[in-house]
């Protein structure tokens, strides 16, 4: 085998191992993410769009106005925030809610970033 070949081996080889590796860390962020959505968020929200439960259903979320599912039992100061979900606002709400949208009822909040952010994450991509 020549100098060149065994190069060209090398480095396809290199190649292989790092989309290997990328491969399984998006699987593990979305794995992560969606465990992250039932340990931490799905006893009052579902993902099913029309199943509220003690929060609105969170399927769409993202582009949608806050305090726009139809029967959800949403605060006023919720309702009348003018918040537009995207990453952003969704990261600092669940930061603290109530931080955000003083009078809030939502009161738990999502501390280590990299756990709300593979909360995010999951939203965003449903």
């Amino acid at each position: 085998m020549t100098k060149m070949a065994r190069r060209v081996q090398q480095v396809a080889g290199a190649l292989i191992i790092v989309c290997s590796s990328t491969a399984i860390s998006a699987r593990a962020q979305q794995s992560s993410g969606e465990q992250q959505f039932q340990r931490r968020c799905a006893s009052c929200h579902s993902m099913e769009p029309d199943q509220n439960r003690a929060g609105p259903h969170l399927s769409g979320i993202v582009g949608r106005r806050a305090g726009a599912v139809e029967d959800a039992n949403y605060s006023d100061a919720l309702r009348e925030s003018g918040i537009v979900w995207d990453e952003e606002a969704l990261n600092s709400f669940l930061s603290n809610p109530r931080d955000m949208v003083p009078g809030s009822r939502m009161t738990f909040r999502v501390a280590d970033a990299e756990d709300r952010q593979a909360i995010v994450e999951y939203l965003l991509r449903k």
